[in-house]
């Protein structure tokens, strides 16, 4: 075949020639050659040529694309297009199910009818792809259920392997309920034992519930607790851990407080200062002492300064300094002599105005302003309810990361002996509801005889001056040695208001005037109702004599044998606390506020006023019993500061920095690590509390920023702020640049 090379046939002849030698105009031989050559060379290119166009012609001609292929290739395409990484399957799987296929043109043609047997090797590649496609389906519900397992495992905090929390049930969400809205209970006027009784009620059904057998062999023991409302607490968290959620925080949260990766800082906010000889002047002194002689934290101690109009009325013997360094010159020196040691912690000052009628001083201005933001970590409020009622500025808790109150005085009381007092003290005992619970974090009550206010509870944590336990210690040792210990009878001291135990004590002596007739009562103490006070004893001719008030501690108290207190308006008396201390008889009434020291044999006290009298001759015919080294230490400010750091949770506050240090560590047990989760995560649960404090504190604050509301209620005008006085007297910024009054 020549079709597309050279055409290999021979030639033919052409006419009028011979394979010889030809004669008379013949070619040469040569000649016939090389034409020949010539035109085979010739032909054969214009062969190839017309090859090459027929090929050409072939090759761009419209050819039909066979049907197979179109959807293989459909197929192909719309994988790619959506993204996939793998080939749509079922789409090629379709692409062979198809009626007929045509081949090229001129090519011989395929066809498969639906009752036709399939060509072998498409059967098998159909059947190839339905195996590929049910394969490719399973797996990728089994990777999708298993990303959605380890997402809800990576979301929550339980341990690997840990057993099934069962849900909550109604009862228990009743419960819990019940126990959250124990704050609006409070402000209601409900008492709390209701609230505890009824989710008592509800829990102790559930107590064999499988739920709390798991609880009990799940948290440690240190979790463990047999309270019902813990019980029910360390419930309600284990369920919210299982479910993998995490409270960030309220609505009333204010951001990152104060950073406690240095030393821990305390500050001591007070309503009082010395000279003014009152305990909420002198126990914040000695607590700021002592606290400060641990190297855990620096102290700060925060209290108010007079002007001088007022430091007159206030201060005994017209006492008067002309700026704060001369009053903390005064302190310190004062503290040092009776403490025995260099005292280390720092005074600050903050504006205040005396209050006539009720005998006290208000803080000017918001106090907690007078604390550097940096050292604004732990903040201890002595009396909380006085230094807020009518605070207008930054909330306690929002500056400080734990805030503890410490109620020294029975307001309720004193208020219920005024015009209209019961009217007045509803309204008192609600404020300091709302005080309390939106102020503090935890507050300590000296006795029961104060206010059950909200996170409250009751511990002593007030010592005596260590003046009076040498006095103690030295009456002791001549009792022992056979020398008279006491030369004077029996004494009262104390600030000369009714209030104070004199109306309780004029009424006993006059009731009973025959049966202590011979008996005499020296008096020591000034005050507003002196005269009154004297007036009132002189007209009944009882055998009272008054003096001047002295300190305790003078020399001249110490012979006395028997402390007098009828007082029941006290919290707890530090007077009676000195003279237990000195080794004296104390005979007191049975009340709230004497209960700390009835486990103290030489605590006399009595029900009735016929018992007042046999306490009285009693201890004035025997002697008092020597205090042992454990009830000397009882009374001590060391022993009293170990109290106040335990129930104030301050220790625990005070170490929390390096219990997460540890807890991080990755040398840490791994059940610590766990116990300090779990920890975590309790006290990170929702909480009404949280809601209804928020929503007291942003109450009171637009209460107290109303100048009619706080007139109203008996603020003192222009208390809001500080004024120009304080201003220049603790050179703080003019009062129009510290608060402006813009004019639009």
């Amino acid at each position: 075949m020549a079709r597309f090379g050279v055409d290999t046939r021979p030639a033919a002849a052409a006419p009028g020639s011979s394979s010889g030698s030809g004669a008379g105009g013949g070619a040469a031989p040569g000649e016939g050659a090389l034409s020949f050559l010539s035109r085979s060379i010739r032909e054969d290119l214009r062969l190839i040529r017309a090859r090459a166009e027929e090929l050409e012609t072939f090759l761009n001609a419209p050819v039909e694309e066979p049907e197979l292929f179109a959807r293989l290739r459909r197929a192909y395409t719309s994988s790619a297009s959506s993204g996939q990484t793998r080939l749509d399957l079922s789409a090629i799987r379709k692409a062979f199910e198809v009626e007929g296929w045509k081949g090229p043109r001129g090519a011989a043609r395929w066809r498969w009818e639906e009752e036709a047997e399939e060509w072998e090797p498409v059967r098998k590649v159909k059947a190839r792809l339905k195996e590929l496609e049910r394969t490719r389906q399973g797996q990728s519900a089994s990777d999708m259920l298993q990303k959605v397992k380890l997402s809800l495992k990576s979301m929550t905090f339980a341990p690997e392997g840990s057993e099934e929390v069962p849900p909550l049930d109604l009862g228990e969400l009743l419960a819990y309920f019940l126990k959250q809205s124990g704050p609006l209970f409070d402000q209601l006027g409900i008492k709390r034992d209701v609230c505890d009784k009824l989710v008592e009620s509800l829990c102790s059904k559930r107590k064999d519930h499988p739920a709390y057998s798991f609880l009990s062999t799940s948290e440690p023991s240190s979790f463990r607790n047999d309270s019902v409302g813990d019980e029910l607490d360390l419930r309600i968290a284990s369920v919210i851990q299982s479910t993998g959620h995490n409270y960030e925080g309220g609505f009333w949260n204010d951001g990152p407080k104060c950073d406690i990766t240095d030393k821990r800082h305390v500050a001591i906010v007070t309503t009082a200062s010395l000279p003014w000889m009152t305990g909420t002047a002198v126990n914040p002194l000695f607590r700021a002492a002592y606290l400060s002689k641990s190297s855990k934290q620096s102290v700060t101690l925060v209290v108010p300064w007079l002007c001088k109009s007022d430091q007159e009325l206030v201060y005994p013997n017209s006492m008067t300094f002309n700026s704060p360094e001369e009053q903390e010159t005064y302190m310190r020196n004062w503290l040092e002599e009776r403490v025995g040691f260099k005292t280390d912690f720092k005074i600050s000052f903050y504006p205040g105005k005396f209050q006539k009628e009720r005998r006290s001083i208000i803080p000017a201005g918001d106090t907690s302003q007078f604390i550097p933001s940096k050292e604004a970590d732990i903040a201890i409020l002595e009396e909380p309810e006085h230094l807020n009622w009518y605070h207008h500025g930054k909330r306690w808790t929002d500056k400080f990361n734990h805030v503890v109150g410490v109620v020294h005085t029975n307001y309720l009381e004193y208020i219920k002996r005024e015009k209209n007092g019961a009217i007045q003290a509803f309204f008192v005992k609600h404020i300091n509801n709302m005080v309390a619970r939106a102020y503090c974090n935890k507050v300590l009550r000296l006795s029961g005889a104060t206010q059950d206010l909200p996170k409250s509870m009751i511990c002593n944590v007030h010592g005596v001056n260590p003046k009076f336990l040498e006095v103690g210690e030295r009456i002791a040792a001549q009792s022992e040695s056979g020398q008279q210990s006491f030369s004077k009878g029996a004494y009262f001291l104390g600030k000369m208001v009714w209030a104070k135990g004199y109306r309780e004590l004029i009424d006993l002596f006059a009731k009973h005037k025959s049966d202590l007739e011979g008996f005499k009562l020296d008096i020591y103490g000034n005050g507003e109702d002196s005269n009154e006070v004297q007036s009132a004893a002189k007209k009944l001719n009882l055998n009272l004599n008054f003096h001047k008030g002295r300190d305790h501690a003078d020399d001249s108290l110490h012979g006395y044998k028997v402390f007098i207190n009828p007082s029941i308006s006290d919290v707890l008396c530090t007077a009676t606390a000195e003279a237990l201390a000195m080794g004296k008889f104390v005979v007191c009434a049975d009340h709230p506020s004497n209960d700390f020291f009835r486990s103290f044999p030489n605590c006399l006290t009595y029900k009735t006023s016929e018992d007042f009298v046999a306490k009285v001759k009693e201890a004035m015919t025997r002697d008092p019993q020597p205090l042992t080294a454990e009830q000397r230490y009882n009374l001590s400010w060391e022993a009293a500061t170990q109290r106040f750091m335990e129930h104030s949770e301050l220790d625990k506050v005070l170490n929390a920095t390096a219990t997460t240090s540890n807890s991080n560590n990755d040398s840490a047990p791994e059940h610590a690590v766990n116990v300090d989760r779990r920890m975590r995560k309790s006290i990170s649960l929702p909480n009404m509390s949280d809601v209804v404090d928020g929503g007291l504190a942003f109450a009171h604050y637009v209460l107290t920023g109303n100048e009619l509301f706080r007139l109203s209620t008996g603020a003192i005008p222009g208390t809001r702020t500080y004024d120009k006085q304080h201003s220049s007297d603790l050179r703080l910024p003019p009062p129009q640049v510290q608060n402006p009054i813009y004019g639009w």
